[in-house]
């Protein structure tokens, strides 16, 4: 049992690290907390560039869809401009009425 005001070890401040060679360096626990960050960071990174991708990409098709449905639209009203109908079809009242 340790006596009254004695401190139990805490966690290790410092690891050794092999390296190549016979040569050891001591890494401090701020260092490889500093790598977890930077490893953390580059993942977000990544993923951060990988999903503005995929919003440039969905921003084109938006963009194609959009031309196509106003071109639809036109050939519609075009359509319908042609036809002997007095009122277009967009102000009739439906059947059901």
């Amino acid at each position: 049992m340790p006596a009254t005001g004695a401190r139990t070890p805490g966690p290790a401040l410092f690891t050794t690290v092999p390296t190549a060679g016979a040569m050891h360096y001591t890494v401090g626990m701020d260092e490889t907390r500093i790598d977890a960050l930077e490893e953390q960071l580059a993942h977000l990174q990544r993923v951060v560039d990988d999903l503005s991708e995929v919003i440039a990409r969905q921003s084109a098709e938006i963009d194609r869809q959009t031309r196509r449905v106003a071109m639809l639209m036109e050939r519609e009203a075009e359509r319908e401009a042609e036809t002997a109908s007095s009122v277009p079809l967009a102000d009739q009242t439906p059947p059901h009425w």
